[in-house]
């Protein structure tokens, strides 16, 4: 029986083992966002602390950070081979609305070969399939072929404010050559993904006061300026016709699509019947000159969250409110920077703001957004260890989604970045009925253990950017 037979025994022979123990794992409400689940969060911590101490990893810690804290560990007896620093996370999103939940949120059980909990997807079972693979390399051989750092924090879905200061404080702990990150998706089911890109993000409110106090629209109607209608020419003023941003300035920054590139995404076929038919809606709408995955993969966005103002209840109020407003956020690509995009929408903001109001922009979240070449080694290797468990050729492939500290780890330690994810897009994380199918659970321990192999044959010059 060759290695990797020896390894695939070992999974098979583990499974149910492994099941109740990640089971544990998600018994463990770890709600990142609400202070009644401060104990939960280093209940969880601990619990991640001693699954790695039997793994076999060394050095570990639970570090306290401003908030939730980090756990750490590490192995670094293989010498002169690459260090991986693996980054995951151990909260998870609220469960509301809980009367949707067809089992316990934190009740976790398996039907149909899907695994359901809070976390079971987003990010507990990627993270633990990591350390599984670790523990089973240390079984069979004594030893790792490369050398492992942890970093697993407990912010993660509150936007990591921490971790950022802990990565700048911890520098040289966290030294690697490349980081891996397990909190993607595949492409679809059967169809494994390495992502190499993710967008940026930046958001605003908009608030606009008119009058003192509401006002009586037949009375004052015609006379005074209502902000309602003030949020809307504004709101009208950032697309054209064609879908394109009006924001003066707004792409002079995008870095343009590489024809490489675009002809891989081609090549991915992509379903847009398909689409319409999953989201119920008759036809796709978005900037002219790019195809639905170059819309929402490479270019960047403008959308409004949300709108509020005046009287929303049954039946009509002739009210003329005194205030009104907006939520926008933007989805930026490389080489946008988020400060430089709100200062550009206030700036427009500014330029249309109609008379009679008076108008106030208030900032939220800001995250870079991040891309590593798809042709570096580390991402290659990704997508050659997927092929072999899979039996498919693996996409690469960008998300338009945004996971602002990946662009953190990207400056701060200039480290390559490889995003193997093993959810899937409908299994509804941040959302009811959260589940993981357990296919990629077996598969994606496989291709974690084939990765670290790989990766030991690369020269750390190999894997420099």
């Amino acid at each position: 029986m060759n290695h990797s037979e020896k390894l695939d025994t070992y999974f098979t022979s583990k499974r149910e083992e492994h099941l109740e123990q990640l089971k544990n794992f998600l018994r463990i409400p770890s709600i990142s966002a609400l202070s009644e689940h401060n104990g939960d969060m280093r209940t969880a911590a601990e619990w991640l602390k001693d699954s790695l101490h039997k793994a076999g990893l060394e050095n570990l810690s639970i570090d306290e950070t401003e908030g939730h804290p980090v756990v750490y560990g590490d192995w670094l007896h293989a010498e002169g081979k690459p260090t991986i620093l693996f980054y995951g996370h151990y909260d998870v999103q609220p469960v509301d609305p809980l009367n949707l939940w067809e089992s316990g949120p934190f009740e976790p059980e398996i039907r149909d070969n899907k695994l359901y909990a809070r976390g079971s997807s987003d990010d507990k079972g990627q993270v633990f399939m990591h350390v599984l693979a670790v523990e089973a390399l240390m079984k069979e051989n004594g030893t790792l072929p490369v050398n492992i750092k942890f970093i697993i924090e407990g912010e993660e879905e509150v936007g990591s404010p921490s971790l950022e200061k802990y990565i700048e404080d911890n520098k040289e702990k966290l030294a690697a050559d490349i980081i891996v990150i397990s909190d993607t998706g595949m492409y679809g089911s059967g169809k494994p993904a390495v992502c190499y890109g993710l967008r940026g993000l930046a958001g605003v409110q908009i608030d606009v006061k008119g009058a003192k106090g509401d006002l009586h629209s037949g009375i004052y109607g015609g006379g005074v300026q209502n902000p309602i209608h003030a949020i809307a020419d504004i709101l009208a003023s950032f697309h054209d016709k064609e879908g394109t941003i009006a924001v003066e300035g707004f792409y002079e920054d995008v870095r343009p699509l590489e024809e490489e590139e675009r002809a891989a995404y081609e090549a991915l076929n992509f379903d847009v019947e398909g689409l319409k038919e999953e989201i119920g809606v008759n036809e796709l709408f978005g900037e002219t000159g790019y195809s639905y995955l170059e819309q929402t993969w490479t270019r960047p966005t403008l959308e409004v969250n949300g709108v509020f103002g005046g009287f929303s209840g049954e039946g009509i109020k002739t009210v003329l409110p005194a205030e009104a407003g907006a939520k926008i956020t933007c989805r930026l690509v490389p080489d946008q920077d988020p400060e430089d995009i709100v200062k550009k929408l206030k700036a427009h903001i500014e330029a249309h703001k109609p008379a009679g109001v008076t108008v106030t922009v208030s900032e939220f979240d800001k995250g870079k957004p991040f891309i590593t070449p798809f042709d570096h080694p580390a991402i290659q290797a990704a997508g050659q260890s997927y092929e072999k468990v899979y039996g498919v050729p693996t996409a690469f492939t960008r998300m338009g989604g945004s996971i602002p500290i990946v662009a953190a780890f990207d400056e701060i330690l200039n480290l390559p970045v490889v995003l193997m994810g093993f959810g899937l897009s409908s299994e509804n994380f941040h959302a009811p009925n959260e589940h993981f199918h357990l296919e990629n659970f077996d598969k994606g321990l496989r291709v974690i253990v084939d990765y670290y192999e790989r990766v030991a044959a690369f020269s750390k010059d190999d894997l420099k950017k």
